[in-house]
């Protein structure tokens, strides 16, 4: 239920191909994840009902966006059928005896764990993963053959499932976990910082003494959750005290360099946030045994991953338009001034959709100045369905581009995409950089940036 989300649809495929007979259903079918189950012989019915439910399955599979009130989700209930969640599936089916690492934190997950999967890669052990974006290098975020040692997992701290509140990563049988930062996110889940450090040490807690918790050093609340865990812990990071310490970091406009451990490492991305992302997903290896010098060069070739300061294109007067993925204020922040030592001279511009379930909301109000005051120009767009939330909760946009005027930022606050657009094709000028900050389409804003400038 729910089989066209991204990771379902791909454990879907994978069930198939390992001989299971695979059906599903969705609210909504369409390319490519529609075309992709079909070219596999999956059977996909639209829209829920309770008829879609076959009589002879062995279980269902609920994913985590279906909640009660789902007519299948009642059916099964009603007729005490058997089912589980995406995350017990992957359990059982692919990841029980496996050497499972595990990338978790805030924020850098998904470069992280596509950089973990390249490293193994290049090394020669073909490993599966799970990845909760695109890899340039792989072209695919999900290989789940069954045929290797190890399987490299994005960890996501989210709820499994309507009648399974946990964070889904403590399903993944870790031998490895990295935790990159750890911050408040993901209000709708959590009610505070406390309750995602209790779900971080409950994972922790199931890390094997032979396992490996790699954790950023520089994080208090990483070193905090990691107290008294029964694995080994290695502390990664800028820090003096840091187990394996990163030093003479540079960041250069076509790459960052960095050294660990006397080796010189260089990544094709920006930012000191991706030098760690890099330095975890390094230690991670040799934690299992991968040798470091091949590993540094194999980093070398890692090319980024989709939707992580990805360049969509250039118009003729040379303006850039980038995607990124981000939407927590650390992330952009991060993000602002990496692209800063990118791009040095040149203007930047954030635009930014609050369309996250905490970035909706007024937890970061005060927060969202700070992080966006690295651009020269701010547009935001208005809350996206701002009906999902009570108006005493909701973020308030035209506050935030007001603190920004008063910071000495250009910045606006305007309705939808069309608008930002409009705005810019007035704004913008040549060499500008355009970064759009948001987790969802935003209205394909990309392309038509780019068709009006």
């Amino acid at each position: 239920m729910g089989i066209c989300g991204t990771a379902m649809g791909a454990v879907a495929a994978a069930l198939q191909e390992l001989g299971h007979r695979v059906s599903g259903s969705d609210h909504a079918v369409y390319p490519p994840m529609s075309t992709f189950l079909e070219s596999k012989g999956i059977e996909i019915l639209t829209p829920f009902a309770a008829t879609n439910l076959p009589s002879d399955a062995d279980f269902m599979v609920i994913g985590n966006a279906i909640s009660r009130g789902n007519p299948e989700v009642e059916e099964v209930l009603n007729r005490k059928l058997a089912y589980v969640s995406l995350p017990e599936v992957l359990k059982e089916q692919f990841l029980r005896g496996k050497r499972n690492l595990v990338v978790t934190g805030t924020h850098g997950k998904t470069t992280t764990t596509s950089m973990l999967a390249w490293l193994l890669e290049s090394a020669g052990a073909e490993p599966d993963f799970l990845i909760g974006g695109l890899p340039a290098n792989f072209g695919m975020g999900c290989r789940l053959s069954g045929a290797t040692d190890f399987v490299i997992l994005e960890g996501d701290e989210y709820d499994t499932a309507f009648f399974d509140k946990r964070s889904k990563f403590v399903h993944y049988l870790p031998e490895v976990v990295v935790i990159n930062n750890i911050e408040f996110d993901h209000a709708d889940i959590f009610a505070d910082l406390d309750a995602i450090k209790l779900s971080f040490r409950r994972l922790l807690n199931i890390v094997p003494a032979n396992g490996v918790v790699v954790i950023n050093g520089d994080d208090p609340n990483c070193r905090e959750v990691a107290r008294g865990c029964f694995a080994r812990v290695i502390t990664v990071g800028f820090s003096e005290d840091c187990e394996v310490r990163i030093q003479g970091a540079e960041y250069l406009p076509e790459a960052s360099r960095f050294e660990i451990d006397g080796q010189i490492c260089e990544i094709g991305m920006a930012g000191e946030f991706n030098v760690r992302n890099a330095t975890m997903a390094l230690t991670a290896a040799r934690a299992v045994g991968f040798a470091l010098e091949p590993s540094v060069h194999a980093l070398r070739s890692f090319r980024g991953v989709a939707r992580r300061q990805e360049i969509r294109g250039e118009t003729a007067r040379g303006v850039l338009v980038i995607d990124d993925f981000g939407h927590h204020p650390t992330a952009m922040r991060e993000a602002l001034a990496g692209m800063r030592r990118k791009f040095p001279g040149r203007r930047l511009w954030a635009i930014f959709e609050p369309r996250s379930n905490t970035t909706r909301r007024r937890v970061f109000q005060s927060d969202l100045p700070g992080a966006l005051s690295g651009a020269d120009g701010v547009c935001i767009a208005s809350v996206p369905n701002p009906e999902k939330v009570a108006p005493e909760n909701r973020l308030d946009p035209d506050l935030v581009a007001r603190e920004l005027v008063a910071r000495g930022v250009e910045a606006y606050h305007e309705p939808n995409a069309d608008a930002i657009v409009s705005r810019l094709a007035q704004q913008s000028r040549e060499g500008d950089v355009l970064i759009v900050f948001s987790n969802g389409g935003f209205d394909r804003i990309h392309d038509k940036l780019l068709a009006a400038l």
